[in-house]
């Protein structure tokens, strides 16, 4: 290595003193935005969705407190506390197996792949919950058309990020990570599944998913799989976390459905958060109009 001595230097490369000393104020303002802008940024160019629901949204706090999300936490209020320092970039998600065009892409060319748009949705945890949450994103079928996907695809697994060093309460999860899930390819190409990139018209609150997640509304939450890093088109149906370790419990499919009731409770009624008392549960959601057609044939009873 060269090292200069200052008398080595002629005087016109020093850098003034002055110049140093602003270049040093700007970048140690860029490092205390970092957070801001990494989460709860505002996004631009949000256009309102024929998909929405006309029910009220859940309060923003109860959105964004009341969380499940493993790697950070098993108690509802521990994603909020644990995920404030989650690194969301840089970011970058792989699309590949059964396609024609594999692509990886960072998360910047992610937002330019289609108009964003806000889904008011409703969403139904199999613990008895729900929410109404103001979704930002676009269907993920625009992703999936891209990476024009061959015959044999018949199915869509999805894998999220996990990293011990950002997540160290993902020790006592309890749960193999990272955490996995899977569509059959008709269900993933539905205008109604969403791949998410905020809510509220903010980015992503990191215990909500940050930066990409998907949202499934007419099934129950736990397939709609967070901080998304990759996608494989595949053959067989693939393995999903839940329905691995728990397939009693916790079927493939995991449509909305009161008449079938988890081992340990009913699926009839729900609370929804924030509201006193309990609803009674709709078949798919209440999205029985847009996506009853894809289970034609098909005993719900049996394939939960």
């Amino acid at each position: 290595m060269l090292i200069r001595k200052p008398t080595d230097l002629p005087y016109s490369q020093v850098t003034p003193r002055s110049t140093y000393l602003h270049r040093r104020r700007f970048l140690a303002a860029l490092t205390a935005l970092a957070p801001t802008l990494a989460a709860g940024t505002r996004l631009e160019g949000i256009a309102k969705s024929r998909f929405s629901t006309t029910e009220p949204p859940t309060p923003y706090k109860d959105v964004t407190t009341y969380n499940n999300f493993y790697e950070f936490g098993t108690q509802k209020d521990q994603p909020a506390a644990y995920a404030k320092n989650f690194r969301t970039r840089p970011w970058t998600l792989t699309i590949e197996g059964e396609v024609a065009k594999p692509i990886t892409l960072d998360l910047d060319a992610v937002l330019k792949l289609a108009p964003l748009e806000e889904r008011i949705y409703r969403m139904r945890c199999v613990e008895g919950w729900s929410m109404v949450i103001p979704w930002v994103g676009f269907p993920l079928n625009a992703i999936l058309q891209k990476v024009q996907p061959t015959s044999k695809a018949q199915f869509v697994a999805f894998q999220s990020f996990h990293d011990l060093k950002q997540m160290p309460e993902s020790r006592w999860a309890g749960i193999p990570l990272p955490y996995v899930e899977g569509l059959r390819l008709d269900e993933a190409m539905h205008p109604l599944t969403l791949l998410s990139v905020g809510l509220y018209g903010e980015t992503l609150p990191n215990q909500n998913g940050a930066p990409l997640r998907l949202v499934v509304p007419w099934k129950y939450g736990f397939k709609s799989i967070k901080s998304i890093v990759k996608i494989d088109l595949v053959e067989e149906q693939p393995h999903t976390l839940w329905s691995t370790i728990a397939p009693q419990e916790y079927g493939f499919y995991a449509n909305v459905n009161p008449s079938v009731d988890h081992p340990r409770w009913s699926q009839a009624s729900e609370r929804r958060i924030g509201e006193i008392g309990r609803r009674e549960t709709l078949m798919f959601n209440g999205y029985t109009d847009q996506v009853a057609a894809l289970y034609d044939g098909m005993d719900l009873r049996i394939n939960y």
